[in-house]
């Protein structure tokens, strides 16, 4: 396990629920995007975390090469970092992550009946305490694309409040992803949170929630969740399409030539221009 200056998730969460707030949590899938996320938060002044999923981990040649890049861009951050293991869908990648030095990770097994994920999110958070690492589970189902998990309907089954109470004390995770309306990817219908039902999740389950498919939500329905208690969420597709389609402008401008930063700059300024945005909105500010 490499030693980082990286914090646990917990941690920083700790602090969002101190001020009232949500920390985005953005994939990152080389050091340029890492570090333009880094930057944006420092200069905010906000915690944040870096997350990577099997296929962004693949990209960086795998979970110790990841930790190697998210501890370049952050080991001279001025704001706590997060290096967060995003929808594992395996014990085995969860202790793989652990053992390079991840600080977080998330085991996503929501595709499972209950008992069987409450099983596996149980022996990864008892691993993951043993070595000071913080576990998020999740529970109901989002609509979308997310790696290797795949829910088609906007009526997928959304977090039952009741059941969430009994899979935090049978589980022992530190944070816990609901479905309440958001999908993953680009959405193909108008969302519509269901802040009713996060009330009746918040009312007895007293850790952070966390809400993924952020990227594409409308902000004031995200500010609203944020209101009633979300401490995380998650962004990736909007980065994704800043730095595309920037990238496409970049190369067919006029006068365009070739070199590192002619190419790659503009899209790197796109990635930390989106992150800030959320960063603002998700901070309130």
């Amino acid at each position: 396990m490499k030693n980082t200056n990286l914090v646990t998730m917990k941690e920083a969460l700790k602090i969002a629920d101190q001020r009232g707030i949500a920390l985005g949590a953005f994939e990152f899938w080389s050091y340029e995007v890492a570090r333009a996320i880094v930057q944006a938060a420092q200069e905010l002044d906000v915690p944040v975390i870096l997350q990577g999923g099997k296929l962004e981990i693949d990209r960086m040649g795998g979970f110790e090469e990841t930790v190697e890049t998210a501890y370049m861009a952050a080991k001279n951050s001025t704001v706590p970092v997060a290096l967060h293991l995003d929808h594992a869908t395996t014990f085995e990648d969860c202790n793989a992550a652990i053992n390079a030095g991840f600080t977080s990770v998330m085991i996503d097994a929501s595709a499972l009946p209950y008992e069987e994920n409450m099983e596996i999110t149980r022996k990864v958070a008892r691993r993951a305490h043993a070595a000071g690492v913080t576990v998020e589970g999740e529970l109901g189902r989002l609509v979308g694309e997310e790696g290797d998990i795949i829910v088609k309907g906007p009526e997928a089954a959304q977090t039952d409040p009741g059941e969430a109470l009994q899979f935090v004390k049978d589980t022992g995770i530190d944070a816990l992803a609901v479905s309440i309306g958001t999908a993953h990817g680009q959405y193909t219908f108008e969302p519509k949170l269901n802040i009713e039902r996060l009330d009746r999740i918040k009312e007895v389950v007293d850790l952070p929630i966390v809400l993924h498919g952020g990227s594409g939500t409308p902000m004031n329905q995200v500010q609203e969740a944020i209101r009633h208690g979300i401490r995380k969420v998650n962004i990736c597709t909007d980065i994704q399409v800043a730095m595309g389609t920037t990238y496409i402008k970049t190369i067919q401008s006029e006068g365009f030539k070739y070199s590192c930063e002619n190419l790659w700059g503009p899209s790197e300024k796109a990635a930390k221009a989106v992150v800030m945005e959320k960063i603002k909105a998700f901070a309130l500010m």
